[in-house]
Order: structure tokens, then sequence, then C-alpha cells
């Protein structure tokens, strides 16, 4: 029986499909073939010797140390447009709360005396309110930065609202582009898209290359009219230069999903308390992937959507005995497995290896179980990082 131990509430439907491939699901094992988490901050001694896998029911795996899980081997899954809507549906708030004089119209509204009359109110609000009136998404422009599962969905959405469609993404996916709808505008630089949009909308993983992407210099491109939004990560945007534009009205409004003491209260700020997913179809819908990403690797040793692996997946043989190596992405390692192979007699039936950076990963099919003479042999190959049997 293999056991996944938990970290944090996962939703229950991820779960079942564990539990009904008869895995143990526990918050506490001592030997766990792999654990599942979502915002838990793990450290490195929370990777037990007998962890083969991790699994990050959400997007983002900076609380994850890969390092060290890459340096064991150990693939680290994520769910990567599991809560592309939530976040969507909530960049679509993030405008009409900007554009709109919502909040302000609420806020004034509860401060109205609950003596008057229905007339003498009536009265009332129509003297005050159009000091919350506002202006139309329609014909309006954004600017995506990041075009993956999320910002593809934004741009569907902003084009069905009648808006313009700018798109920046230097290292989008060939499938990313496929889902792009043809009507966007591809531009060449974040300036550029500061420069021109309305609304601007950030969704980008946290990277070397992407930490304070948004900093003075960038948001010096922007017009005083600019709604900046992000729902990605608080680590892209330097807040301290957000903070400094806004009071020197470099643009309108900021509105983000993450919170930090310098922006609370400033004007021009509508800060979420980190929402963007916590919806309950998003924690279905990510527990659910990750499940199944967990139960692919640990039966068969496929990899779909590990953030430190390359992907690789190979039908299975029923009458093949399968094994997975991870080894160092160096010169001449699949010829020297493949000589083990072969001088134990063993006929491959069917393999794939792939690299991704310093690791490869290899998934080969035999005719027979090699044995563990064999196993010993390929283990003692310099390179080799781990070897599992299937």
């Amino acid at each position: 029986m293999k056991t996944i131990r938990t970290y944090n509430q996962i939703s229950v439907k991820g779960l079942d499909r564990l539990l009904a491939a008869g895995y143990e699901v526990a918050e506490k094992t001592e030997q766990p073939d792999a654990l599942m988490l979502r915002s838990y901050k793990m450290q490195v001694e929370d990777i037990l010797p007998t962890v083969k896998a991790i699994g990050r029911a959400g997007a983002g795996v900076n609380n994850i140390p890969l390092e060290a899980c890459t340096g064991r081997g150990i693939p680290v899954f994520n769910a990567p447009g599991a809560n592309a809507n939530a976040v969507k549906e909530l960049v679509l708030a993030g405008m009409l709360l900007s554009s709109r004089g919502i909040l302000q119209g609420i806020d004034y509204v509860s401060t109205l005396d609950r003596s008057l009359d229905e007339k003498a109110m009536n009265v009332l609000l129509e003297a005050e309110k159009k000091r919350f009136k506002g202006n139309e998404l329609a014909g309006k422009t954004i600017g995506i930065i990041g075009l993956g599962a999320i910002g593809s969905k934004i741009a569907d959405m902003a084009l069905s609202l009648g808006m313009s469609v700018l798109g920046y993404d230097p290292a989008i996916s060939v499938e990313a582009a496929w889902r792009l709808p043809s009507e966007v505008e591809r531009i060449e630089s974040i300036s550029s898209v500061l420069a021109r949009a309305d609304f601007v909308t950030l969704h980008l993983p946290v990277l070397d290359a992407t930490r304070n992407l948004i900093n003075r210099d960038t948001l010096a491109a922007c017009r005083p009219e600019t709604v900046l939004l992000n729902f990605s990560r608080k680590e892209i945007v330097d807040s301290a230069a957000v903070a400094e534009a806004l009071n020197n009205k470099v643009f309108a409004q900021y509105v983000a999903d993450f919170p930090v003491p310098e922006l609370i209260g400033l004007p021009g700020c509508l800060l979420m308390p980190h929402i963007g997913a916590s919806t309950d179809e998003a924690e279905d819908n990510c527990a659910i992937m990750v499940a199944e990403q967990l139960k692919d690797f640990l039966e068969h040793g496929n990899v779909v959507n590990a953030v430190n692996f390359p992907a690789l997946k190979m039908p299975r043989d029923n009458g093949a005995f399968r094994m997975t190596i991870t080894n160092h992405n160096v010169p001449t390692m699949l010829g020297s497995i493949t000589t083990v192979l072969a001088q134990a007699n063993l006929n491959v039936i069917d393999l794939l290896n792939k690299s991704r950076g310093e690791i490869a990963y290899n998934i080969i099919d035999l005719a027979d179980k090699p044995s563990a003479q064999v196993v010993a042999d390929l283990q003692a190959i310099d390179g080799v990082i781990n070897i599992r049997l299937l």
C-alpha cells in the first residue's frame, strides 16, 4: 500500500481519488511515498528518505525546497491552470472595483440615517450618486503580462467584454500560443504594454528574471490613469516603487492579492487577502489534478506537470516490467545504462529518455524483471540518482 502524507487541508475530492486507488492518506505517517500540500512552508527535513514525489495543490511552488528535491531526484508536481478560472473572475472583480465607485458607494450607503423615509432617501441618493460615477470596461485596453493558462482566460474574457487586448510573454509555450485568441496583439516589451493599456494585469511565476520586474523604471512608462493588477505573486512587484509611484500620481491604482505594510491604507491601493484561488471549485480542481499526477508517477513512472523534471509519459505494455532511472544530465549516461542491461541479457521493449536542466529521466520497459545485481550495477553508475522498479 502506498502512503501519502498531507499538509494543510486538501480537498476531499482529490483525496478520494487516492483512497479509491487503495492509498493510505494521513497527516502523520513515518514512511510516506509522497507528500501533498498547499501553502505549508516545507523544509528539507520534512522530505523523509522514503519520499518519491511531492504534489503542490496549486500553481506556485516557492514554498518547496526545489533544489534539494531535484538533487535527490524527487519530482515536484503542481496544478497549472486548475485555479485559472477563479483567478480570472477575481481579476474581473478587481477591474470593476477600480473603475466603478462600488466600494465607495457601499460605504456611503452604510452611513445613511435609517430614520429617513424612503422618499427622502431616494432624493438624497439621486443627489449624491454622481460622486460614485465610474467608467465602463468596454472600449478600454487591457495589457496581459504572462500568457499562460490564466492569462489566456483573461484575454478571452476581456475580448468578450469589448476590450482591446495587448499581450506580452517572451517565454510563451507553443501550447499557450495555440490557446491564445488571434485578436490579442502581441507586444515586445513591458514598457510598451504599460504605456498603452488602461489596465495591466500580471500573471508570471517568481523567477530570478521576474523578481521585482515591476519597479521604478518600468512604472515610469505608465499613464496617469493606468490601473495595475497583481494576482500573480507579490515578489514580482517592488512595493516601495509602487507606493512612490502612486504618491507621485505616476499611475492611478494598484489592485493586488498580496497586502504588504507599506501599501495598506495608501490611497489608490485595493488589497485583498490572497484569495485568488480561494474557491471550492479551484481547491477541488487543484487537488484532483495533483492526486492524479502523483498516482501516475508512483504507479507508472509518468511525469506530467513537474516543475523540476522533464515531461515524460509512456503507455504501459502489460507484458513488460517497468523501471525508471533518474540521473544527472551528463554525457554517456544512457549508453552506460543500456550497456548494463545488455550485459544482463535484458531485452528493452521500450525506452524514453528526456532531460531538463541538470536532471535526466528514463522510463524503461523490459521483457523481464532485473535482478538485484543488475539494479546494484545500475546504481553504481556515476551520475545515477535513483532507480525505481514498477
